[in-house]
């Protein structure tokens, strides 16, 4: 019932930045929080960013004063600004939401199909 499309990944050099973006369409919901998780080859998928309907965000130690994570609710729409990029933050990054559902009353988690983000050295 929620549909999100990322996008914004691709390939740059040490140092650069990228913008991904996860727009979240459906019928019969509201969007509670948003988030950004990546995983890299042979390891587990990590928690990068998050920020509640109002606002309050949460970071990963490794991305702190690097990522800022944003959202415009009018556009249903997840931001993730990257500066300063390093070759550890190569990984697929996945969008994720958490959504009221509300024909069936409950929340539920979506994710998007990933982008990757690769850093060169």
């Amino acid at each position: 019932q929620v549909q999100l499309v990322e996008s914004g990944g691709g390939s740059v050099q040490a140092g650069g930045s990228l913008r991904l973006s996860c727009v979240a369409s459906g019928t019969s919901w509201s969007i509670n929080a948003m988030g950004w998780y990546r995983q890299a080859p042979g390891k587990t998928r990590e928690l990068v960013a998050a920020i509640t309907s109002r606002g309050s965000t949460n970071y990963a130690a490794s991305v702190k004063g690097r990522f800022t994570i944003s959202r415009d609710n009018a556009k249903n729409t997840v931001y993730l600004q990257m500066n300063s990029l390093k070759p550890e933050d190569t990984a697929v990054y996945y969008c994720n939401v958490e959504a009221f559902i509300t024909s069936r009353s409950t929340y539920s988690t979506y994710w998007g199909q990933g982008t990757q983000v690769t850093v060169s050295s």
